[in-house]
Parts: structure tokens; C-alpha cells; sequence
């Protein structure tokens, strides 16, 4: 059961995740909705559950690990199908270890606007529908006031789920959880020669077309642990979460992750990894070793070929060429060497005219090394040349896949301490912005800036 909070407010709200479970947006500002989703009362119908998992956690066998501070309240059936609801931050549970069952404002805010921004691009991602808090404190690095964000997916089931029960050597329980998911998220394989070794086929699809998203657009989640990984291949659990700003690819957004294993480079091999671990965990159903391999199998040639997909979008390329996978990896060389904003220059990428490298000063000055920006840029306007391109066409194209604006950390921080000061209208123009990352947004321009100097010392880590 939730642990009430004593006077619990309103922060923020999705009308976009609202509408997925019809509800009206205004409603959840209402007394009754604050205190529904903050866990000080039920819903009708609701029965909470708290879920148990176990998990690798930074590449180490944890044991038991499990739903320590995340209650589900039930499904609600929308447009779109039926989402559970779960609330993050509400108490206690069965599984908590040592932990006080509570979220801080600061994270909840982080994940809410985040979850949001990412279906906004377009990325597979569980959904945030509200934010509510407390002054009630709580002790991290420091005291904090406690918040609750409400969550929705079609289903929180984790790949290590599968692993509690397998390490537990309960083939029955874990059979039971396959045919589950399976009946209900993939039915398609039910009837297959041998639907798990379909059902891990189908994840390790999922979660490779997922990680070849986040690396389109510069997303780094930070706590790539088999816990953190959704079976339906949505990305679940935001915490050091972070968006490519000056370009390494080696970048670690997790304080805590001293050894980089969950760097921007990483994601790729740590992804796969992962589906190593759920094929081991579905092993005894799948039957043979040589079955889970050839499931496996499939994770870098989808991988491989979605990132490409996506890179020709973002170069506004419609055509294909034997020579664009080294005029990609030039790209991204050169950008290593001047450390450019990820995001501003993909989106200026854009603005640039075939015939006229006179213009291409914004773009220059994103580069230290502007001499090698320029032997680049005759390359790719060779090759758009070779496909007869339309500058306009080009740039309304590129304009659609290449956001001007994402969840930057300095823009969150922002908001977050507007907010620990009572004021919650940055968290909620900041997702209203969020919400449109492709359009030009002109009254909004500042959110797209470059990150002052002070945001360079930000740290995120796994503790919130």
C-alpha cells in the first residue's frame, strides 16, 4: 500500500500522457486526483502491487532488487490500448532493502520532463502522466522535500524479472511470466515453433532499434543495468540520464559510473550484453544454446541498420551510397576533434545550401578545427549533389528528425530549483517546449542555447 504524504501539491502534468488514458489534463489539479496520485488514497478498483525483480547491476550479479519504491495501481484502458499505472516514489515496499521507499523532487521532475521529451522524438520510452510533492524531507546528499511521479507503460516488466525467477531456479514461475508476456504483448508468437526463443528474438530487436535512437539524437541513460531494460524495449528508469552537449564520444553522464561502463560508446555492446543476460534467463524455456544465439544473432545487423536509416535522415540524404557509411564516420571524427554541440550542429546541418559555401559561417563556428569541417563539407555536398537534392526540401526534411531542442541538464536544473522554490511554471513552460522539439519555437529561443559555463559542473549519479 502507498505511505501517505502530508499535504501533497501539485507540480506538473502531461496532457499527452493524460490523453492516453482519458483523462481531462485539468483533472489532475483537482484536490482528489493530487491525492490519488501521491498515494494518499485509491483509486476505485485499484489494487497496489509491488513488483519483485533481481538484476545485474553495472555488470555484477545483485540478487534480489524488485519495485523498493515504485507501487502499481492498476491499468486504465485508453485510445491507445490499456497502461498501467505506477506510482514512483510512495512508500515502501516488500523489496525496498534499506531504501526509504521516497523520490525527491529533483529526480521525479527529471524523469517526468524527460519521459515526455523523449516521445516526443519519437523514441520508445515509458511515460510520465504527473508530478506531485510534498514538503515532507528526505535525506540524500543532501535534504531534500519528497515528490511522486506516476508513470505509465503498457507494462513495467523488466529483464530482470525474468532473471529473479531463473536464478531462483523456478521454472514454473518462470514460464508463468514468459506466457504472460507473451500473451499479452506478443501474441503474434504464440503459435511459432518455439515462441521464447521468438519472444528474445523480438526483445533483442526492440531494445537494438531503441539504443540506435538514443544514439541519433545524443541520449545517454546512465544505469544501463538489466533491471533498467523493458521487455517491451521502451526506455525505462531515467535517472543520470543526460543529452550529448559537446561532442565525446566517450562521455559518461553518471557521476557514479567511474569506469565508463555505461558511456555514450558503450550503450551499443552494454545493449547487447543485456540481451545476452535475458537469453541466459530464458535459456531453460528456450531449450538449446545454439536457439538463444541465433535469437541473439540479430541484435547488430537491426542495430546497424537503423542507425543508418536514421543518420541518412538526419543528413537529409534519400538516397543510399556505397560511400556514406565513411562520410557518417568523418562526420562524427570531426566533431570528436572540435567537441561540437551534438544537437545545434545537427540542426544547422540543415540550413546548408549546395551551391553556396560562402553560408556556412553558423556552421563553421561550431568548430575548432574549422579547416577540417570545410574538407568534410565538399564531400557532402559532392554527394548531395550526386542525388540531385533541393535545399528547401532538404531542410524541411532534416528540420523534422534533427530536434532544436532537447532536455539539456542545465535547462532541468533550471527548472528543478524554480521549482524547490515554489514556482512550478519553469517545469511546466520547459515541457511545453520539450513537447515540440522540431519546431522553430521563436519565443522559446533561448531553451536551444549553447550551455553557459556554470552547467559544465553539473553532476548526475544514481543517487535521488
Amino acid at each position: 500500500m502507498p505511505t501517505p504524504l502530508p499535504a501533497p501539491y501539485f507540480v506538473a502534468a502531461s496532457s499527452r500522457a493524460a490523453a492516453l488514458v482519458g483523462i481531462a489534463p485539468s483533472a489532475l489539479e483537482q484536490a482528489d486526483f493530487v491525492a490519488a496520485f501521491t498515494g494518499n488514497r485509491l483509486l476505485p478498483g485499484s489494487e497496489p502491487l509491488a513488483a519483485v525483480y533481481s538484476g545485474h547491476q553495472f555488470g555484477v550479479w545483485a540478487g534480489q532488487l524488485g519495485d523498493g519504491r515504485a507501487i502499481l495501481l492498476g491499468e486504465l484502458d485508453g485510445p491507445e490500448g490499456r497502461m498501467e499505472l505506477q506510482l514512483k516514489g510512495a512508500g515502501k515496499t516488500p523489496y525496498s532493502r534499506m531504501g526509504d521507499g521516497r523520490a525527491v523532487l529533483r529526480s521525479s521532475i527529471r524523469e517526468f520532463l524527460c519521459s515526455e521529451a523523449m516521445a516526443a522524438l519519437g523514441i520508445p520510452t515509458t511515460r510520465a502522466l504527473v508530478v506531485t510533492g510534498s514538503h515532507q524531507r528526505v535525506m540524500r546528499e543532501n535534504i531534500e522535500t519528497a515528490a511522486v511521479v506516476t508513470r505509465m507503460a503498457p507494462s513495467f516488466v523488466r529483464f530482470g524479472s525474468f532473471e529473479h525467477w531463473h536464478y531462483r531456479d523456478k521454472p514454473d514461475e518462470l514460464k508463468t511470466l514468459a506466457d504472460y508476456v507473451i500473451d499479452g504483448f506478443y501474441p503474434e508468437l504464440r503459435d511459432v515453433d518455439n515462441p521464447y526463443k521468438a519472444l528474445l528474438a523480438e526483445v533483442t530487436k526492440r531494445t537494438a532499434r531503441m539504443i540506435a535512437a538514443w544514439q541519433s539524437v545524443g541520449f545517454m541513460h546512465g544505469v544501463m543495468n538489466t533491471d533498467n531494460m523493458s521487455i517491451l524495449g521502451l526506455t525505462l528508469d531515467y535517472g543520470p540520464f543526460g543529452f550529448m552537449e559537446a561532442f565525446d564520444v566517450n562521455h559518461i553522464c553518471n557521476h557514479t559510473d567511474q569506469g565508463g561502463r555505461y558511456s555514450y560508446a558503450n550503450q551499443v555492446a552494454i545493449g547487447h550484453w543485456n540481451c545476452y543476460a535475458l537469453g541466459n534467463a530464458l535459456l531453460p524455456l528456450i531449450g538449446t544454446v545454439e536457439a538463444a544465439q541465433e535469437a541473439l544473432d540479430v541484435y547488430m545487423p537491426v542495430f546497424e541498420a537503423k542507425l543508418d536509416e536514421l543518420l541518412h535522415a538526419k543528413l537529409g540524404l534519400s538516397t543510399y551510397d556505397a560511400g556514406d557509411r565513411a562520410l557518417f564516420d568523418s562526420l562524427f571524427t570531426i566533431m570528436q576533434g572540435s567537441h561540437v554541440d551534438f544537437t545545434l550542429l545537427f540542426r544547422r546541418l540543415g540550413d546548408l545550401r549546395v551551391d553556396a559555401p560562402e553560408t556556412d559561417a553558423p556552421l563553421r563556428d561550431l568548430f575548432i578545427d574549422r579547416a577540417a569541417f570545410d574538407d568534410w563539407a565538399v564531400r557532402y555536398r559532392a554527394r548531395l549533389r550526386r542525388e540531385n537534392s533541393v535545399d528547401a526540401e532538404r531542410r524541411g526534411a532534416m528540420n523534422r528528425v534533427n530536434p532544436k531542442y532537447v532536455l539539456r541538464n542545465y535547462l532541468a536544473q533550471q527548472a528543478i530549483e524554480r521549482a524547490q522554490n515554489g514556482d512550478y511554471g519553469g517545469v511546466r513552460e520547459l515541457l511545453a517546449v520539450l513537447e515540440q522539439p522540431f519546431d522553430e519555437q521563436p519565443e522559446h529561443e533561448h531553451y536551444a542555447a549553447l550551455p553557459p559555463d556554470w552547467a559544465a559542473h553539473l553532476e548526475v549519479s544514481c543517487s535521488s
